[in-house]
């Protein structure tokens, strides 16, 4: 079964990280269709967090198409999205813990790495890193 877990130091709030995660589950396909999710109280038992805010995550996966909630039974998966071919995962996972590992001896902390992933993508989407 899914499990969620938290970062209490990124900064973003707790349900996000929760919705961010679910997204990310679906898109590297450990998620599907019709797999369900933590029921509320257990996620917030586990995580130790108030359940309101479980419910405010599955609430939004809700709105965003995501998830549904079946009256009784719990919340399921019920968005699509095209995941990543395992392969490519693989492939790509592979380099990015090479790359993490590179990072990490140069001295770089966790918020420098974030940074530099973060500036990154925004200089691949603009253009701007392009040689």
């Amino acid at each position: 079964m899914f499990a969620f877990r938290l970062d209490a130091r990124s900064g973003v709030p707790t349900y996000l990280q929760l919705v961010e995660q679910v997204r990310s589950a679906l898109l590297l396909g450990y998620l599907e269709d019709g797999d369900q999710l933590p029921p509320v109280r257990d996620v917030a038992a586990a995580l130790v967090i108030n359940a309101n805010t479980v419910a405010k995550a599955y609430r939004e996966l809700e709105h965003a198409g995501l998830v549904a909630p079946r009256a009784g039974q719990g919340t399921y998966v019920v968005g699509s999205v095209d995941p990543v071919p395992p392969a490519t995962y693989a492939r790509l996972s592979r380099d990015l813990r090479r790359w993490l590992t590179a990072a990490r001896e140069a001295g770089l902390d966790q918020d420098q790495i974030r940074a530099m992933v973060a500036l990154g993508m925004q200089d691949e989407q603009t253009g701007a890193g392009a040689a």
